[in-house]
């Protein structure tokens, strides 16, 4: 039955309303913290240049009746930025975001997306704001577990921290370490796990296969887990780690084998940041038959950037942690109807 007939409505109203006061404690928090709310456009030139995130197109219709292309924003990431180049220092967004070719119980083609910005700090800051922000869903929702699809996590136990290298000899049984950059090496190492590998899978997708089968499902299995130190060919928009510039300053959070959020230290060289867009736009090219123009304004706007620490996390599939949901649609007031 439709979302929007009294009976299924009365059944959903008690999980939508905890949403929204979890909405309206992490925007207190953050209140708390000095952070200033903002809001972006959901419309831009460039939804973002991620190999496999898709968007959404559409046209602005000029008087001559002259089309210039459109898309739907995956991510506020670039306006956030451009906010950070302008001056703010410590800026948080509930955005509504869209993603082409998603569907199932944890990706909808809409949801929305909280990210947040510490201008001058590390991403170790970002890991004690997650901490305090799980753990203040859960008690704002009155939950002590969360819970989903047999596996369970305590949101306000001590945080698991485990670098990629770690996790992939621990899950995988892979060194890491010794296929960086070496596909074929890397795609040797993946069939000796039984794993599947095509013809043309490249580096990456040979990285997001493992992770995705091997490695994710067992993470944030009775507490939360921070999965860091990405290798730098799968961070496009975060800088080098220091000691290590083979490794990247990001770190993902994941609960019940969910990922909730995506982080790092951002990239503020431009050119650099131009390469790996172009390389981006010719893999996704070559890979799904289509690319997405460049910001020149982000990129432009970089030069004015300080150095910052980033995060994003999927609201609705925290509140769905949260109050117990089986799908992030559940905790939506309005699931777009019709589409599976």
């Amino acid at each position: 039955m439709p979302f929007w007939t009294p009976e299924i409505h009365a059944l959903r109203r008690p999980r939508l309303v905890r949403r929204q006061a979890i909405r309206r404690a992490i925007a207190g928090w953050f209140e708390a913290e000095l952070f200033l709310e903002v809001e972006t456009a959901t419309l831009a030139v460039s939804p973002g240049n991620e190999t496999h995130l898709h968007a959404f197109a559409t046209a602005r219709r000029g008087l001559d009746g002259g089309a210039s292309p459109l898309h739907l924003v995956t991510s506020p990431e670039f306006a956030l930025k451009k906010l950070l180049a302008a001056g703010e220092s410590r800026i948080f967004e509930f955005a509504r975001v869209f993603r082409n070719r998603e569907a199932g119980p944890l990706n909808v083609h809409e949801f929305t997306m909280l990210e947040w910005y510490r201008a001058g700090e590390t991403t170790e800051r970002l890991i004690a704001d997650v901490a305090a922000l799980v753990s203040l869903a859960a008690e704002t929702a009155g939950t002590r577990v969360f819970r989903w699809r047999g596996r369970s996590c305590d949101p306000r136990a001590p945080m698991e921290r485990l670098t990629l290298v770690d996790a992939f000899a621990r899950h995988a049984g892979i060194d890491l370490e010794a296929v960086l950059g070496d596909t074929a090496l890397f795609a040797a190492a993946v069939r000796a796990r039984g794993m599947r590998v095509a013809e043309d899978d490249g580096w990456s997708d040979l990285f997001s296969r493992v992770v995705a089968e091997a490695i994710e499902p067992k993470l944030g299995d009775g507490r939360v887990t921070i999965l860091e130190r990405y290798p730098l060919s799968e961070a496009a928009l975060a800088r080098p780690c220091p000691d290590d510039p083979r490794f990247a300053d990001r770190f993902e959070v994941y609960a019940c084998g969910i990922e909730l959020a995506n982080a790092f230290g951002e990239l503020t060289d431009a050119a650099e940041q131009r390469r790996r867009f172009v390389a981006d736009m010719d893999e996704k090219e070559r890979v799904h038959g289509e690319r997405y123009p460049l910001d020149e304004d982000f990129l432009a706007a970089l030069a004015l950037m300080p150095e910052a620490a980033r995060i994003a996390l999927g609201f609705d599939r925290l509140a769905m942690l949260a109050t117990g949901a089986d799908t992030v649609a559940e905790v939506q007031f309005a699931p777009l109807e019709g589409v599976s």
